[in-house]
């Protein structure tokens, strides 16, 4: 057993490699992620013209398992009020998020925490290159917010998914609507595309949670 201190510190030591993992050995953070942005990148056109929000509710009871997290990841669960709450989409930033949801996607190994860990529920970073649901989307606001987009923006989100089963997802909250990292697809969609319904995410407000209503979204999504 570690202590948060030295756990944190494995963590970080942990997340290099696998950034490195990702996007090479000997780049540079920002610069990694900024490689082959025209490659494999989604047209940012395909954005839909008219931006569609998920309305929040109110307060919801956290995951146990982020609570934990939080508790050794605090930066990760910080919310600072003066960031931007949206993330304004331009084609660089656009290509930026494609890339890191297909790298991310890409490059760690899928795992159960029952497998992984023999617990029920355990969210981290995925430092030893494996994960569940959850992981992969720390993972990609991790990077995302190293590249520059404010984290109170990026919100880990709770769905029930295709096969009726809970599912953590990454909104990024942005001026052409909130749209969806996922790591069973590595297609960037808009919520209302991805044909899950959607439950509970991160306040943009306090380190808390806050309900989504059940708001469902009535498209399957494509290219799982």
């Amino acid at each position: 057993m570690r202590i948060a201190t030295s756990k944190g510190q494995d963590a970080m030591s942990g997340l290099a490699r696998t950034v490195r993992r990702v996007f090479g050995a000997g780049l540079p953070l920002v610069s990694a992620l900024l490689l082959g942005q025209a490659a494999e990148a989604q047209t940012f056109a395909s954005l839909p013209a008219a931006p569609s929000a998920i309305v929040a509710g109110g307060e919801a009871r956290p995951i146990a398992a982020w609570s934990e997290f939080c508790q050794t990841y605090a930066a990760e669960c910080a919310i600072d009020v003066t960031e931007p709450a949206v993330i304004a989409i331009t084609p660089a930033v656009w290509n930026t998020i494609v890339s890191v949801n297909r790298r991310v996607n890409k490059s760690l190994r899928a795992v159960t925490d029952l497998d992984h860990w023999a617990v029920p529920d355990r969210w981290d970073l995925a430092e030893d290159g494996a994960g569940d649901c959850e992981d992969y989307q720390l993972l990609k606001r991790k990077l995302l917010a190293a590249a520059g987009l404010p984290r109170r923006a990026m919100r880990m989100t709770v769905v029930i998914d295709e096969k009726g089963e809970g599912h953590a997802v990454l909104t990024l909250v942005t001026d052409r609507g909130d749209i969806i990292l996922d790591n069973k697809t590595s297609t960037v969609l808009p919520w209302r595309q991805t044909g899950y319904t959607f439950i509970k995410r991160e306040s943009q407000s306090s380190v808390a949670w806050v309900s989504l209503g059940r708001a469902a979204s009535p498209v399957t999504t494509a290219n799982r």
